[in-house]
């Protein structure tokens, strides 16, 4: 329940900068001053039942949270740095409540409408940017258990589009799908 007085901060971080394909995915939560979440940490350090668990209790406490992306052809397009702030954007943008600050994960401001503090790893120490973590790792793995039973000669749905020997042999093999992005190497590599 949001207090009159509660000054409302959004943690903002993103999932999937790294994959060959799919969209880059950000997410804000401004959790309440008095929240119980237990485990809140780097989503790349919990296992996916631990994700799963956690998600749900962070959408249930949050005062609000939102989830924005960047499509692979936005990537393409303006680069993967500036694909993840334009995610970044989007997400605070779609937060049902205007944060009167936001705490972004890493060491690049989003360029967002309030006040940021940008914080290096602060997906281990900010409890609201871990909560945007899980939120944005669970939204892009979901996104990619989709793609997956759309183009399933890639095994999407194993290794996220991360460029693991897989995904690398079927690339060689089918060349790239629509959500691959063509800006990454591995990707450009597989078209000639």
């Amino acid at each position: 329940m949001l207090q009159p007085s509660e000054v409302l901060i959004a943690g903002v971080d993103e999932a999937g900068r790294g994959p060959l394909a799919g969209p880059v995915v950000a997410a804000a939560v401004i959790l309440p001053q008095q929240y119980t979440l237990k485990g809140l940490t780097d989503s790349k350090k919990l296992s996916a039942a631990t994700r799963a668990e956690l998600e749900t209790k962070i959408k249930q406490q949050a005062v609000c949270w939102a989830v924005g992306e960047a499509s692979a052809a936005e990537i393409d397009q303006i680069n993967i740095l500036q694909a993840s702030l334009l995610a970044m954007r989007r997400a605070v943008a779609a937060l049902s409540l205007q944060p009167s600050m936001a705490l972004v994960d890493g060491n690049r401001s989003p360029n967002l409408p309030m006040p940021d503090q940008c914080i290096i790893k602060g997906d281990l120490t900010e409890p609201a940017i871990s909560a945007a973590s899980i939120l944005a790792k669970q939204a892009r793995d979901a996104m990619l258990l989709e793609l997956d039973s759309e183009y399933p000669v890639y095994g999407f749905a194993q290794h996220k589009a991360y460029p693991t020997k897989m995904h690398l042999q079927a690339l060689a093999a089918h060349g790239p799908c629509a959500v691959h992005r063509r800006s990454f190497k591995p990707v450009a590599l597989s078209m000639k």
